[in-house]
């Protein structure tokens, strides 16, 4: 493959080989569900689904594992604070995190398990480590001893010596090292009896860290090639997950790959900053697929800043492409045109999925096609058109696909509610100046379309007529 990828472990781009030829086995780590989805969260999603699409573009057959975690501290306490049952609480968020993905084309994964459905799983894992001298039990506590596995700190670059305590549990003496961080936690007094399974060393709940490798393990092997996640994940998560999984026997992931944040006020986007940042919230105002061309046209690695004015500059080039895939599909046939990738787009995704420059590679054909378009020259205009939906259904930004039909409708009663304001703003305009015939004759014109507009005290208004 031509592919390159930047690795965060290597700290530098490498080839990527696959570990079976033919496939390509993913697994990025899904949220928390501790409350539903801001923008920042589900950036992550939209930026591996990218991969995930070139992926298979590429002649892959790909496995793609996100999984769910739905128990953790959080979990607990948000429930406890809207006094429901903290199953039901997860769950709730666990549907707001898939209509999320949904609303803005993340395709399904192969798997997406939840962490409280692989406790066999997690219990071999931890018994393995024991086994190993990796791990030591305390009370119905189990610990990764740090200092028995020298790669410790390689993934992110950091040395032992160097680090904080483990922030996953409460200081404790009882630890061999501060740094030591939770496998399994053990039952506390006051927490639900449904939060707890039984394990050898007593009822507990997982360590977060430990979910993931033991997931991972159960659906992709003990080695796979690549492990996503956002940057904020790097360390300790993902630092822990690779620790505790060498430790334990596995290869586990060969190529670590992470999507940088958005940010808002130049802070990271977080639960904290309120509803203005959710994705149920924005898709109210904004069309989801705009949404998701403002995530995906920048680089996966880089920092974007959520403003109104972004959001506004990305919506306005996805229509131009828009416009142009319509204009040519009426003109030459929906299926008219060999759907061919050109060569600057392949470049572009095999240089670590460097979606600018692909978006750019969009926007030239575009810019060909509506040339031809004008010209009269309906070959020019078709091939145009199969390249540009090609490179986008790639980008999982075809205006033609059934996913964003709904979207289109959308645009579309904005744009009636739109004309028939200019309208009226119109009448309005001729009346002021006494032109009472202009006047009429816009009303009897909207009324020929079907509006009918009545004037109020508070001014026209207007409706559609059935």
């Amino acid at each position: 493959m031509s592919l390159r990828l930047y690795d965060t472990a290597a700290r530098a781009v490498r080839d990527f080989t696959p570990l079976r030829a033919g496939q390509a086995s993913v697994y990025v780590c899904g949220l928390t569900v501790q409350g539903p989805p801001h923008v920042g969260h589900i950036r992550a999603a939209v930026s591996f689904d990218v991969l995930r699409r070139w992926l298979a573009a590429s002649g892959l057959e790909v496995t793609y594992v996100r999984n769910v975690t739905d128990i953790d501290d959080k979990i607990l306490a948000k429930a406890a604070e809207h006094d429901v049952p903290w199953w039901a609480w997860a769950y709730l968020n666990e549907r707001a995190c898939t209509r999320a993905y949904d609303v803005l084309g993340v395709l399904p994964p192969s798997y997406e398990p939840r962490a409280t459905g692989h406790v066999p799983e997690m219990v071999e894992l931890m018994q393995r480590l024991i086994d190993r001298g990796h791990a030591y039990a305390v009370d119905g506590d189990v610990y990764f001893d740090v200092r028995s596995f020298p790669g410790y700190g390689a993934l992110t670059g950091q040395k032992l010596d160097n680090l904080e305590p483990a922030a996953d549990t409460d200081s404790d003496e009882r630890k061999r090292d501060p740094r030591d961080f939770a496998l399994w936690k053990a039952h506390k007094p006051g927490e639900p009896a449904t939060a707890s399974w039984p394990t050898p060393w007593g009822p507990g709940r997982p360590g977060w860290h430990l979910e993931c490798s033991a997931m991972a393990g159960k659906y992709l092997g003990a080695e796979f090639d690549i492990h996503g996640g956002g940057l904020d994940l790097r360390f300790p998560h993902h630092e822990n997950e690779q620790a505790q999984s060498r430790a334990a026997g596995d290869g586990f992931a060969q190529y670590w790959l992470h999507n940088g944040w958005v940010t808002l006020g130049g802070e990271k986007m977080s639960k904290s900053l309120g509803n203005t940042a959710l994705v149920d919230e924005v898709v109210r105002r904004v069309r989801p697929v705009e949404l998701r061309y403002y995530l995906v046209a920048p680089h996966y690695r880089s920092t974007i800043e959520f403003t109104d004015a972004a959001l506004e500059e990305a919506g306005s080039a996805y229509r131009r492409i828009e416009s142009f895939v319509q204009r040519a599909a009426e003109r030459v046939g929906v299926d008219a045109g060999k759907p061919e990738l050109p060569a600057e787009f392949r470049a572009a995704l095999d240089d670590d999925l460097s979606t600018p420059a692909a978006v750019a590679a969009v926007h030239e054909a575009v810019r060909q096609g509506n040339t031809a378009l004008a010209d009269g020259d309906d070959e020019a205009a078709a091939a145009a058109l199969g390249a540009v939906r090609a490179m986008l259904g790639v980008l999982g930004l075809d205006p033609l696909d059934p996913q964003w039909a709904t979207g289109s409708d959308d645009r579309l009663a904005q744009a009636t509610d739109g004309l028939v304001v200019l309208a009226l703003e119109q009448r309005q305009a001729a009346r002021a100046r006494k032109d009472f015939a202009a006047a009429d004759a816009i009303r009897d014109q909207l009324a020929a379309l079907g509006v009918a507009v009545e004037d109020t005290p508070q001014g026209p208004r207007w409706e559609l007529i059935r």
